[in-house]
């Protein structure tokens, strides 16, 4: 049985909305992960979580984003293993994925998400996702959070944890520093 990973790019205030900047005539700030150094072992972080997934379940937003992307990237060993994968998508929009090996997920979240972690021995790496990533951790779903933490606040956005959320405890297993982010590995009590 696979676990459910959630990996993000997160801000100090917890901000994980645009990272990249691919939105940033929407939100106005994106871009912010690309301001640091993540150094050799950031990269090997982010490497490590990919090469122990099976497959990908991803939000709409960030799937359109990544499907934009990454089959036109020549990101060696990363981008073919993104490019390979199953990809899950919850959707109720999406019709026809063009990204290859894409699946659409209309049922209900936690039957489809168990049904995932059932079908699959290595982890579903979810990333992004922030709508997604809220729904998973309020029915508790979530096996391990990774996290990268950016050392700026950027006081507005799409947050990892809503408002309101429940308590939901986790154990830190994992800390680290490369370049100028820290990483952090929990997971679920």
């Amino acid at each position: 049985m696979g676990k459910l990973v959630v990996t993000e790019f997160v801000t100090l205030d917890g901000v994980m909305e645009d990272p990249g900047g691919a939105e940033k005539d929407r939100f106005g700030r994106g871009g912010w992960a690309f301001r640091f150094d993540r150094g050799e072992d950031g990269d090997r972080f982010k490497l490590e979580e990919l090469a122990a997934a099976d497959a990908q379940l991803l939000g709409r937003v960030t799937y359109e984003g990544f499907a934009k992307a990454w089959p036109s990237m020549d990101a060696g060993e990363f981008g073919e293993k993104m490019n390979s994968m199953p990809k899950f998508v919850v959707s109720s929009t999406l019709e026809s994925p063009s990204w290859n090996n894409t699946t659409v997920l209309h049922g209900e979240l936690g039957e489809e998400v168990a049904a995932l972690k059932e079908r699959f021995e290595g982890d579903v790496l979810v990333a992004g996702s922030a709508r997604l990533v809220q729904g998973l951790l309020a029915l508790d779903l979530v096996d391990v959070l990774r996290l990268m933490v950016f050392p700026v606040v950027l006081g507005t956005g799409k947050k990892l944890f809503a408002d309101g959320a429940g308590e939901l405890p986790f154990e830190l297993v994992e800390t680290g520093q490369s370049g100028q982010v820290a990483t952090m590995v929990l997971t679920r009590r």
